[in-house]
């Protein structure tokens, strides 16, 4: 069974919104983390994504090639969580509207490589309470975004969960990835 593995970059004070607007965020992650962007793609066949997370993805990757990340991004299977897009623009990208969890349930049982979902919202909390999720990659920044209401912290209530550590890789500007499997 494919697995689902959600890769989203977090604050210290736990905003996960909107990261790319971060004042200090690292403009280079350096040649480790872009090779951990890229292998994680690479191990996937498929991206899924809320809809707030697809206008962000969407116009960027879609004007972007000539890379290993963007070339592989744009030719995937990409899959939206939305009851609102209907004809979206990015190549194969379908949308998911109506019963959430058993569709991404049916996608998982599908042949293939893993799955990798990027941002942290509704649809990955939907998974965590259904046991859909297998593992979370939190690329923490060091720093204080200073800002940020409910919706753009990664704390919301839900079920308790243990995870248990998989890796962590320290990368030159300071970003630490910690990859959790979910038991």
């Amino acid at each position: 069974m494919r697995k689902i593995i959600n890769s989203t970059y977090i604050s210290l004070d736990g905003v996960i919104e909107e990261p790319h607007l971060w004042q200090s965020l690292p403009s280079d992650r350096g040649d480790t983390g872009n090779q951990v962007q890229v292998d994680l793609l690479y191990a996937c066949d498929a991206v899924l994504m809320g809809r707030r997370t697809y206008d962000v993805f969407s116009p960027v990757w879609q004007s972007r090639s000539g890379d290993p990340y963007s070339d592989r991004i744009n030719t995937m299977e990409k899959y939206v969580v939305s009851s609102t897009l209907k004809d979206p623009d990015w190549a194969n990208t379908k949308v998911i509207d109506g019963d959430v969890v058993k569709e991404i349930g049916r996608l998982k049982e599908q042949p293939g490589q893993d799955i990798v979902q990027y941002g942290f919202g509704d649809v990955s909390f939907a998974l965590l309470e259904a046991g859909l999720l297998d593992e979370l990659r939190l690329w923490v920044h060091p720093q204080f975004v200073g800002r940020g209401g409910l919706g753009e912290l990664l704390f919301r209530e839900t079920t308790p969960t243990v995870l248990r550590l998989l890796d962590t890789t320290t990368l030159g500007n300071g970003i630490v990835i910690l990859s959790y499997a979910l038991d």
